[in-house]
């Protein structure tokens, strides 16, 4: 059974940095599209970052440059964040998606975590 467990959210300022984590189970990671996804009150999900099979990385325009996306040999999924905004504050989710395609369409994901908090203060 696929199981993801996010941790590394908090409260921060703004400029600040936070990493996030996934600890992925239940199956071989690497052969299937991993994502970072984000949701916001009153806001719908969207995607923030993405790595598929090949190791290839996608960033919302939002994030790039400030955002990393990265996975270790031991199943876990990271998100570095730096130079954090208030517009950052979400709930952050990992997410297990296909092994053929790889977007940022939630509806292709099927499995998720149950999500970490992440608070930018100005």
């Amino acid at each position: 059974q696929v199981r993801l467990v996010e941790s590394g959210g908090g409260s921060v300022q703004s400029g600040g940095s936070l990493r996030l984590s996934c600890a992925v189970s239940g199956y071989m990671y690497k052969s299937y599209c991993m994502g970072w996804f984000r949701q916001a009150p009153g806001k719908e999900r969207e995607g923030v970052a993405r790595i598929n099979s090949y190791g290839t990385t996608f960033y919302v325009d939002s994030v790039k440059g400030r955002f990393t996306i990265s996975r270790d040999n031991a199943n876990t999924l990271f998100l570095q964040m730096n130079s954090l905004k208030p517009e950052d504050t979400a709930m952050y989710y990992c997410a297990s998606g296909g092994v053929a395609s790889c977007d940022f369409l939630p509806g292709t994901y099927n499995s998720w975590g149950q999500g970490t908090q992440v608070t930018v203060s100005s």
